[in-house]
């Protein structure tokens, strides 16, 4: 199936089923339980496994966005590649917006190559089909020009850029001054060969979380950079990268707030210097931080423990239908045995892991999903006929299950991090999916960037979640009543998505 006609079957399931409306602002999952105009929330347990959840944090969402302000990064960004840099957008009343992009040599933002500075208009759109929670928008480029920080910075921009891109060769070019690659009455030629794209834009989100003594963080989402560098120009994200928050609502401490939000072209922020870590240390339970959007219409939050002693591991994959997590779909469990590599020799402060999967259980939390695994070939997924919501079941004997694009044994090529975040807790870095849905199951396609950072826990944690636990009685009391949920579209979705680019299920 092309690309094109594929996309257009998603726009079709979408409308056929979950549109209740022609408003351009009604979000198109309303029946999953949102309105149009409308802000959502949820209130978070202090549990272990949902530490995004920690201290009575309420998380609202506005649809659509309010995006006037600053906007700036709270560490040093990795992108696929690797590339690393640091970004503070603004936007205006009137559309426009500045997007200040700085780019370094090193994986601590410490020494920088060049800046890139963007100008131009951005219009919401709709909220969007694909991606539940998420707005669609549209974006001009004005004008976008490039300052190299020093000789030495200048050979690998400058290395890329053909001799038609405005006299900007290699011996021409001055440190510090601001150099045109683009604006509205020219070519794109100078963009392309950098790799530059701002296609990030192209879906949006912003969160508040309401802390309880009256503080305020707002984050903005915006679209993934795709991990295939040939197709980051023209992909259009289904996912989200790593948020910038609000210059003046953000996290304290944060130190690299302040920098970011007070640098310019000429002056790049430089991040204090942290001391090189230790090999990582995984010892004991990792879980997520938040709600996790992934490319291709996925919700869920990771549990995960490992065990050095016995070099294995265990990973629990909580599966929802919503940005909020918490309308659940169905659970993986996945285990098996890991080996610890040497330090990554492309991206500083990684180190190269191999992880396998040998057992995998699943636990469907919806009577749609269940009755269409009911119907899969014998012997592909599970036991036919065994599927029952809210009763696991091991696939491992299927080696696996075809529908949910799970495949036994399995083995990927990892990249790990570990670093202490602004409150002094350990944080784990683990290596970004591939966009197309695909596996790391080759060296070649070890991640060069990560996903979204876990927390460790501690001592004083509670292993379950009572909030998780009750969505589990509730999803298996009442989906059995129901002959079709409408969540359960999100599911038929990723589970075309899976079909369409040959995914696998991932050990991480």
């Amino acid at each position: 199936m092309s690309g094109g006609r594929f996309s257009h079957l998603l726009r079709v399931l979408w409308q056929a089923v979950l549109v209740s409306g022609s408003k351009l602002w009604e979000v198109p999952t309303a029946p999953l339980g949102f309105s149009s105009n409308h802000t959502t929330s949820l209130e978070w347990e202090p549990q272990c496994q949902y530490r995004h959840l920690q201290d009575g944090v309420r998380i609202t969402a506005d649809i659509p966005p309010k995006l006037e302000g600053n906007w700036v990064s709270t560490r040093c960004e990795v992108r696929p590649g690797p590339e690393f840099l640091t970004r503070s957008y603004t936007f205006y009343p009137s559309h426009l917006f500045k997007a200040l992009q700085h780019y370094y040599t090193d994986s601590g933002c410490e020494d920088p190559t060049y800046s890139l500075v963007v100008r131009g208009k951005l219009r919401l759109r709709q909220a969007s089909w694909i991606t539940r929670g998420a707005t669609e928008t549209e974006h001009h480029l004005h004008k976008v020009g490039i300052v190299i920080h020093s000789q030495g910075a200048m050979h690998r921009p400058a290395a890329r850029l053909p001799s038609v891109c405005v006299g900007l060769t290699l011996g021409g070019m001055v440190p510090g001054h601001l150099y045109e690659l683009y604006n509205a009455q020219a070519g794109r030629a100078c963009l392309g060969a950098l790799g530059f794209s701002m296609m990030e834009l192209g879906l949006v989100r912003v969160e508040t979380q309401h802390k309880p003594h009256g503080g305020l963080v707002q984050e903005l989402f915006f679209g993934d950079v795709h991990t295939d560098w040939t197709k980051r120009t023209y992909y259009r994200p289904t996912g989200y990268q790593q948020p910038l928050q609000n210059a003046m609502h953000h996290i304290h401490p944060c130190p690299a707030c302040a920098l970011v939000f007070r640098a310019s072209e000429q002056r790049p922020p430089v991040l204090p210097h942290i001391p090189a870590s230790a090999p990582p240390s995984l010892h004991g339970r990792w879980v997520s931080q938040r709600c996790e959007a992934r490319p291709a219409v996925l919700f869920l939050t990771r549990d995960f423990t490992f065990r050095p002693d016995e070099h294995s591991w265990e990973g629990f994959y909580h599966h929802y239908s919503d940005p909020s997590c918490s309308q659940p779909t169905f659970t993986l469990q996945a285990s098996g045995h890991y080996a610890q590599g040497d330090p990554s020799a492309k991206v500083a402060g990684g180190t190269e892991f191999v992880f396998k999967v040998t057992r995998v259980s699943v636990t469907i939390l919806e009577g749609a999903t269940a009755r269409v695994l009911n119907e899969t070939r014998p012997g592909s997924c599970g036991k036919v006929g065994g599927w029952e919501v809210g009763v696991e079941q091991d696939v491992t004997p299927t080696d696996g299950c075809t529908v949910l694009g799970i495949k036994l044994p399995h083995k990927e090529y990892e990249l790990f991090k570990t670093e202490m975040d602004y409150r002094r807790r350990p944080l784990l870095f683990i290596g970004e999916r591939p966009t197309d849905g695909s596996s790391p199951d080759r060296p070649q396609k070890r991640p060069t960037s990560y996903q979204a950072p876990m927390v460790h826990c501690g001592e004083e944690d509670t292993p379950t979640s009572y909030l998780h636990t009750n969505q589990l009685k509730l999803a298996a009391s009442g989906a059995k009543n129901l002959p079709w949920q409408p969540s359960f579209v999100l599911v038929l979705v990723s589970l075309l998505l899976l079909w369409y680019d040959g995914g696998t299920v991932h050990s991480v």
